[in-house]
């Protein structure tokens, strides 16, 4: 029932980059939205497991990479567990501060984290976005049901919301 219900919310499918300045990963995200105008904010949810979380922690930057429709083998890619090195098998730049930007991406912004937040199993990170810009105009954003539950999340809700 409960996962079903989540299913009707909308959102895109996004490759996150994160460093410390001298270590970089990348990873999918689709917990993503724009949190504010002024200041220019957006809200990450990660999971505080991770490793690109302590990296994000560390380093304080992230870059949004947003995914086209169509690109599920991106999205595939980049959602591998973090003891595969994503960024050596793909075309990639670093922002102004060091995170990864993909040139497949139909936009990218570049962040700078300005606030942490619990939010139950994951943490809401809060970026100040510093740069950004769109490098296509005429394709659109992938929606994470193109992804067809490829992550499984799905199965993460506990078992006494999912039953009717």
């Amino acid at each position: 029932m409960l996962a079903s219900l989540f299913e009707t919310l909308t959102h895109g499918v996004y490759v996150i980059g994160v460093t410390d300045g001298t270590r970089h990963n990348a990873f999918t995200a689709a917990w993503l939205m724009q949190a504010s105008f002024d200041p220019p904010l957006l809200a990450l949810s990660i999971n505080p497991r991770h490793s690109s979380y302590r990296l994000l922690q560390a380093g304080r930057v992230f870059t949004v990479n947003v995914l086209p429709a169509g690109r599920t083998d991106l999205a595939r890619h980049f959602g591998q567990p973090a003891s595969v090195d994503k960024l050596a098998s793909v075309s990639w730049t670093a922002d102004a501060r060091g995170a990864p930007l993909l040139p497949e991406a139909l936009a990218w912004f570049s962040c700078e984290l300005s606030g942490e937040y619990p939010a139950g199993d994951h943490v809401l990170a809060l970026g100040l976005v510093r740069d950004g810009k769109r490098l296509e105009s005429e394709r659109s954003p992938m929606n994470y049901r193109e992804t067809a539950d490829m992550d499984g999340a799905s199965a993460l809700l506990p078992a006494s919301l999912v039953q009717s």
